[in-house]
């Protein structure tokens, strides 16, 4: 299995083959629980989301407690339908290979695109919280906030995609608000500083992310901040009031 951390209290884990996926859930998944090897340190008790993801790209998010410190690892007790997560890790997802790599990808994604825009504004938003990788791709460029909405409801969205959704010069008061109250997506510091940086941010919402920032954006803002209370609140917090 490999192992990394993208954030305080999000990690990403991969299995390597449906054997060692397999014997995961026999061991531990099934008990729910998780055995993370990993040499990060977190703090037991505390509450993790995990991205698990299966040999072909199958992905199931899930919320943990880090309960023992491993040799090798973390142990973690797990929330959610075990068997439902081996369902969705053996689950094949097509656009994870690179299209270089088969004939016909570009033909494949030329087909995607014209399904999509072919789709009707309640067709996208009954997809959106069912597509896969390259549909989300695609959905993340509309320009209807409701589709942005409703791929935030989306299991499988990755952190990388909710930056790319809070640097969006469709975001609205809505999307920014369940951002902001989703722990997953909060807990990554590039989500917080797209929607921080972005001046669709309503700046009540600003104000609340500035205090979890690191010191080098609160000085960017503090010198350059286009929002005048959020750049002398900047400017307050560097001078220690």
């Amino acid at each position: 299995m490999k192992v990394e951390r993208k954030a305080d209290a999000v990690f990403v884990a991969e299995f390597e083959s449906e054997e060692e996926l397999r014997e995961e859930h026999r061991l531990n998944l099934s008990q729910g629980a998780l055995r993370l090897p990993t040499g990060e340190k977190v703090a037991l008790h505390v509450t993790l989301l995990v991205t698990l993801r299966g040999p072909w790209g199958g992905e199931a998010h899930v919320r943990a407690t880090a309960v023992a410190a491993l040799p090798d690892g973390i142990a973690l007790a797990v929330d959610g339908n075990s068997d439902e997560m081996l369902e969705r890790l053996l689950a094949r997802e097509q656009e994870e290979t690179p299209v270089a790599e088969e004939s016909g990808g570009g033909d494949r994604n030329q087909n995607t695109w014209d399904r999509i825009r072919a789709l009707s504004q309640m067709e996208k938003l009954l997809l959106a919280v069912k597509a896969d990788r390259a549909e989300r791709a695609l959905l993340l460029q509309d320009n209807d906030p409701r589709v942005l909405l409703s791929l935030l409801r989306n299991p499988r969205l990755t952190v990388d995609e909710v930056v790319r959704m809070a640097k969006s010069s469709f975001l609205t008061f809505q999307i920014a608000e369940v951002i902001l109250k989703t722990a997953q997506w909060m807990s990554s510091v590039e989500v917080r500083q797209a929607l921080i940086f972005n001046p669709k941010t309503p700046p009540a919402f600003a104000m609340r992310i500035l205090p979890t920032l690191p010191e080098a954006d609160v000085r960017a803002i503090a010198r350059a901040g286009t929002n005048m209370a959020l750049k002398q609140a900047a400017l307050r917090r560097l001078q220690g009031k």
